[in-house]
Formats: C-alpha cells, structure tokens, sequence
C-alpha cells in the first residue's frame, strides 16, 4: 500500500539527525510544540530514532518510520559495513579523503567541512523520500541539507543555519550550491546571519530570521518537574550556579574548573554544576582533577529534563567560545535566573548586556574577575532577576512565519 493519503491540511515535513539533547534539538521540539496541527498536517522525518527528546515529540506530530539508510550516515563505518551498507560506507570514506585534500590545499584546520563532503558523497546512496507525497513546505533543519534538497518533493524548502560560521572553516564552493537551492535560509539570529554572509555573501537575498522557538508556559511547567536538591544543595553561603550543554570545544567546559578556581581565590564560595555529555567529557574530569575543583565542579550527567536544576541554581552561566544562539540561555530567562554568558562573537545578540544578562570576557581571568564582582553585588542580580520576572522571553508566535510558507 503507497504511504500517500489525501490530505485537506497543508503539508509540512521537517528532517533531523537525531534528537538526542542539544539546543538545536531542543529548539526543534519548540518549533513543533508551536506548529498549529489542527490547520497543518506535519511530518517528522528523524534520521535515526534516538537521543532522550523522541519522547518530548508532541502529540499531532506525525512520527515517520525509520529508514536503515538512514541510521548508516554517523554510525561506525565498520558497523554499517556489517549491515550492508557497502555504498553510504564507501561515500563516506570518499568524503573523508576529498575532505583531507581541502583541508590540505586550503589550510583548514577544524575539520568543519567534512559533513559536507559526506552529505555529498552519500546522498545519491540513500533511497528517496517521495513515497510520502508532496509537501507544501520542506524543512532541513540541521546541515547538511543534501537531503531535503535531493529527496523530498515540495513546492517550498527552507534551510537553517544554527552555527555561527564566524567560528568554523568550510569550502564555501561545495557548500553554497546546496544552500542556493532552497527558497530560503532561515537564520536564528541577526549576527548569526552577519556571519554567515562573510562565507556566502550571495545569500543576502535568501536570508530570513526565524528565532529558536520557546514556549514560556512550557518551560516553567516542566520545571516543576522534579525535586532535584539531593542533586543541587543549597549551603548556606555558597551560590550554586548551572551550566548546561555537550562537553565540546564550542561550550568551554574544560575551562570552567580554572574559572572556578579563580572566583574561589576571589573570595566567593560556589559550586558549579554541569549538566551535560560528550566526547570532551574526559578532558573536563581531568581539568577538574588538575585544578583541585572535585568539590566545586559537579558533573551531573545526561540529563532529559534539565530545567528543574535551571530553575533551582543561584546563576546560569554559558562559558562558551562560540555559539549560534544558545537555547539554554532563554529557557534560563525564562525561568528567571540570572545569566552570565562569556563575549562569544555572537553574545550581543543573545543578551541586552547588564540588563536581562551579563557579558564577561572570555579569557579565564577575565571571565572569573567579572563574574565574581556580580556574584558579590547581590542588589545587582535582584535587579536582574526582577527584570526577568516582569519581561516574557517566549516567542512561539515566530511559528506563524513558518507556516505562512506552507500557505504561500
């Protein structure tokens, strides 16, 4: 039987990797949270059935089965060779060696362009999506975009950037055919957008901005959700502050147990919890080590509801070295915490400095001498906190412009 219906709804179909917990991800959940299913018949088509946030998919949001091709684009290439994944393998050692030769020829260090080479190099192996019909609008939300672009037919397809490509080296002359082909690239931010155009400055007329979608209500109920002092004591005297993220290069958590070292020495007593995963996770335990911080900087894991701990900590702090546009940022103001956040090249866009945030620099010393000045001035972060109190940091209203292109 065709897994085509007739449908009265317009039809929206968004594509992902994986769900597993990050700020594009989270912001994912908010854009379908907002998407109005009783006017529009939404599918999501998630590369790979995993990750904590396939639970938080909403109700109305059509699920589309797994495809194996799929699975085989980030496993192990010795696993999918098992399976039988012989083309998609070779694709993506082809992308690796092609991508080594860009790297060479152009001097890029960070590696950023290898998922483009394999999005390249694999999508021609990877069976077609149109068995599902045509869309009125098509949604790529996490690059590569090859996929969309080349297996999905709809009258309209958008593009997101999430990174700030300010920060990471790409071959502009691979990448930019694919991005030309949608109708438009949506940004998440006026200096996310600033940034992008450095690389693709051909995309002035393509770019529109669509914030990561939040809904207040939301956020505050599954704070709720959870008692997590045995986690997070409070101690009298020591202010607990909260960072959440994967333990990457772009989140800085290696540098935390310096930066917590220096506040310590400045005179302030605090714990520092960190919630999150990743492949630097070692790196940060050992810096922690180094530091003497075991009894300052607490790892408390994966966690899939993290605003209970957002909502329980003196301060959120984002340490980062970049960052498109940190969803854990809003969900801490909405949550009314006062938030420190490092001058990342973006930062400005993420927060009206002094007044709903505070920018500090980005060194060690800097970032510590700053945030242990805030964290003395307690009139100044309950002014803070009531400036949050009295503001709304939600946005789902940002879903209209979304489905005003499945009307168009």
């Amino acid at each position: 039987m065709s897994k085509v219906q007739e449908h009265k709804k317009a039809r929206i179909f968004i594509a992902m990797h994986y769900l597993e917990l990050g700020g594009a991800e989270r912001s994912l959940i908010g854009l379908l949270e907002a998407l109005d299913t009783q006017r529009y018949e939404v599918d999501l088509f998630v590369y790979s059935h995993q990750g904590e946030l396939m639970s938080a998919i909403p109700e109305g949001i059509r699920l589309l089965p797994e495809e194996p091709a799929y699975t085989a684009l980030e496993r192990p290439i010795k696993d999918i060779v098992r399976e039988g994944h012989w083309l998609i393998a070779w694709g993506r050692l082809k992308a690796k060696w092609h991508c080594h030769r860009f790297m060479k020829r152009s001097g890029a260090k960070d590696g950023s362009a290898i998922f483009q080479y394999v999005a390249d190099y694999t999508t021609p192996y990877l069976p077609s999506l149109q068995e599902y019909g045509h869309y009125d609008l098509a949604i790529s939300f996490l690059t590569p975009h090859n996929i969309v672009r080349d297996k999905v037919d709809a009258r309209h397809k958008l593009a997101w950037i999430h990174t700030d490509y300010s920060t990471i080296e790409v071959d502009a002359r691979r990448e930019w055919p694919v991005w030309n082909a949608y109708d438009r690239i949506v940004s998440i931010s006026p200096a996310v957008s600033e940034a992008f155009l450095q690389t693709f400055p051909e995309a002035k007329d393509k770019l529109i901005i669509i914030e990561n979608i939040l809904s207040s209500a939301a956020v505050r109920q599954q704070a709720k959700g959870a008692d997590v002092s045995s986690e997070m004591p409070h101690e009298e005297g020591v202010i607990n502050l909260c960072s959440v993220g994967r333990f990457s290069e772009a989140k800085n958590f290696d540098n935390v147990p310096d930066i917590c070292r220096r506040v310590l020495a400045a005179g302030v007593k605090v714990r520092w919890y960190i919630i999150g995963f990743g492949g630097d996770e070692a790196l940060v335990r050992q810096r922690i080590a180094d530091a003497g911080m075991e009894d300052h900087v607490i790892l408390l894991g994966k966690k899939a509801n993290p605003y209970p701990y957002i909502a329980a900590c003196d301060v959120y702090v984002q340490p980062s070295r970049y960052e498109g546009k940190a969803v854990t940022v809003r969900e801490a103001q909405i949550l009314c915490r006062p938030v420190v956040i490092t001058a990342f090249p973006t930062a400005p866009s993420q927060v009206h400095d002094g007044r709903d945030g505070l920018i500090v620099p980005l060194d060690n010393a800097g970032c510590a001498r700053e945030l242990a000045t805030f964290l003395k001035d307690h009139a100044r972060r309950e002014a803070m906190q009531q400036y949050l109190q009295a503001h709304d940091f939600g946005n789902e209203d940002e879903a209209r412009k979304v489905e005003a292109w499945a009307e168009s």
